[in-house]
């Protein structure tokens, strides 16, 4: 037996946002790390008004031991799982900031560019310039989104040859004009 086997579990809230809806539970466990490092693309929720109105919710409650979990747990446990023995898993975790590089090939009506993300450690974008294939380079911050969920999971193998130097990143934020500057 470990000493995190012996460590008393707590509740916490446990969020999945799907884009257009979101999955909520109470997870029993030893740590909230314990839970991201479980379950793939989940957010360990700790805002006091957030879990005060969680109360009174018809959640799930989970151990995180169990064998089986409810609906899309599952899923994102399972899909922990497969990344768990991929070179680069959790490599970008625990950092309190991450610069990526991701290509977006173009789709509903959104050209193909590559963003450069500065994310903090929730996964969340601090800030990010979207470089189109046509040279334009456009900067926003978090008060040009009207939502600003989680956009990775730092634990995810596959981000770890996305990174890029802060030297990149600041370099390409100089260089871009304000989404709302006139083009």
């Amino acid at each position: 037996m470990t000493d995190t086997d012996t460590t008393r579990k707590m509740r916490f809230l446990v969020l999945h946002d799907h884009g257009m809806s979101t999955s909520w539970w109470w997870v029993h466990a030893r740590s909230a790390r314990e839970i991201v490092e479980a379950f793939a693309e989940v957010e360990v929720v700790d805002h006091t008004d957030t879990v005060d109105r969680a109360e009174t919710w018809d959640l799930n409650a989970v151990d995180i031991d169990a064998p089986t979990m409810p609906g899309d747990l599952d899923a994102l446990k399972a899909q922990r799982t497969a990344q768990r023995d991929r070179p680069g898993f959790g490599a970008l975790a625990g950092r309190s900031v991450v610069h990526l590089r991701r290509r977006w090939d173009g789709e509903d009506g959104v050209d193909a560019a590559d963003y450069l993300m500065e994310v903090g450690p929730d996964g969340r974008r601090l800030r990010q310039v979207e470089l189109g294939d046509d040279g334009a380079a456009v900067k926003s911050g978090p008060d040009d989104w009207p939502f600003n969920p989680p956009v990775v999971d730092l634990f995810d193998p596959d981000l770890a040859g996305m990174e890029i130097s802060r030297a990149e990143f600041e370099a390409e934020w100089l260089r871009a004009a304000h989404m709302d500057a006139d083009r």
